[in-house]
């Protein structure tokens, strides 16, 4: 079996909002073979720059676009294929977009190589230890703690036991983000509440933040700081009377590195479509052997939802899955498939071969705004 066709196509909503929410574009990588099988992956990144890392021509041996390092070869060779594009892109790549590039690619040749198996893709990953993971509705903040509480309360409502509150207008000012942590709080009751900051504090505010934010019982605080202040997540967690959380923006096992080696974190959180099976099942190993814990950062699409579902389920430290609820047709209809949490608020791990998701072609043509290598 060999590789046929990397087709790359970007969707977007008719609409764009000036808001922080993955669900508004994508890009899918579908690998097509000799023998007529496909694999499906996503990458979660800008769409366009991510795709013309796959597109690029070669240039030099250091220096080329991923469909040119995979046509012709055995797509079940997942781990040798992660290495060559890996060197292959050394000399633009190693870090950021190249590597949300290759994790589309990554996600799609497992989902390829399931299907060929005829098996789940945590059964190849070496076998699911969960079922049905609890998870949390994962949203952005209300304007102010009055709209965030009705929020909370929504979901509440619909099963879930934990919601997730994120970004705007976090940071604004400590009487803002108290009284949005106030509304979480009151909406969701003595149910868990998890704070996405946002990445807008220096560590002394959130330091703070984390003191007050404790009174009202939170499961964890995420992204206080920038993505890049490492040593302020050390100082912080070291500090902190609530888990940190955060490394939603890392791509790849390297990135990841210094972070765990030096417990900068509580709980890491692992985006599959910026980083692939293959690294992530890297990832997970080393975080849990440092004591920390993984989850899943997933704001995209139910290609996503399945793959982090799929890895999530590996992981002895898995203790609850990042169920995005944003009201967006790419997350609740490009597949025929439905992947949300159970009235129960228990989500369940597909056992269909490879990710377990059929698109569905008429939202993919809907939404379709650019196509290449079919």
């Amino acid at each position: 079996m060999k590789i046929e066709r990397v087709i790359t196509q970007i969707l977007r909503l008719h609409q764009v909002e000036d808001k922080t929410a993955g669900t508004q574009d994508t890009l899918l990588v579908r690998i097509r073979t000799d023998s007529g099988l496909e694999g499906v992956g996503e990458v979660d990144s800008s769409p366009e720059v991510a795709q013309a890392v796959i597109d690029a021509p070669f240039s030099h041996s250091e220096v080329c676009g991923l469909r040119e390092l995979l046509i012709g070869e055995d797509p079940l060779d997942t781990e040798r294929l992660w290495d060559k594009m890996y060197r292959g892109t050394i000399y633009f790549g190693r870090r950021g977009v190249a590597i949300t590039a290759m994790a589309g690619v990554d996600l799609a040749l497992w989902d390829l190589k399931g299907k060929h198996a005829g098996a789940p893709v945590h059964q190849l990953l070496g076998g699911k230890r969960h079922d049905r993971i609890p998870a949390y509705a994962s949203i952005l903040f209300g304007r102010d703690g009055s709209e965030t509480s009705e929020i909370g309360q929504r979901w509440m409502e619909a099963g879930y036991t934990a919601v997730k509150f994120g970004w705007a207008p976090m940071g604004t000012s400590e009487a803002v983000d108290l009284d949005l942590v106030r509304g979480a709080r009151a909406g969701c009751g003595d149910h868990a509440v998890l704070i996405d900051a946002g990445c807008v504090w220096d560590a002394r505010t959130a330091l703070r933040r984390a003191h007050q934010f404790a009174e009202f019982d939170i499961g964890w605080l995420e992204e206080p700081l920038s993505q890049d202040d490492l040593d302020g997540y050390v100082w912080l967690r070291d500090r902190s009377p609530v888990p940190i959380a955060a490394g939603e923006g890392e791509c790849g096992r390297w990135a990841y590195h210094p972070w765990i080696k030096r417990h900068a974190l509580d709980i890491y959180q692992v985006d599959l479509a910026r980083n692939g099976f293959s690294d992530g099942q890297v990832i997970r190993r080393q975080v849990e052997d440092s004591g920390a814990r993984v989850v899943n950062h997933c704001y995209k699409t139910p290609v996503s939802v399945a793959a982090c579902l799929h890895w999530l389920a590996t992981a002895p430290s898995a203790f609850i899955f990042e169920d995005c609820v944003e009201d967006s047709p790419l997350r609740h209809d490009l597949a025929v498939e439905r992947l949300q949490a159970d009235s129960d608020g228990l989500i369940t791990v597909p056992d269909r071969p490879g990710l377990g998701v059929t698109l569905n072609e008429d939202c993919v043509q809907e939404f379709l705004v650019s196509e290449s290598g079919a």
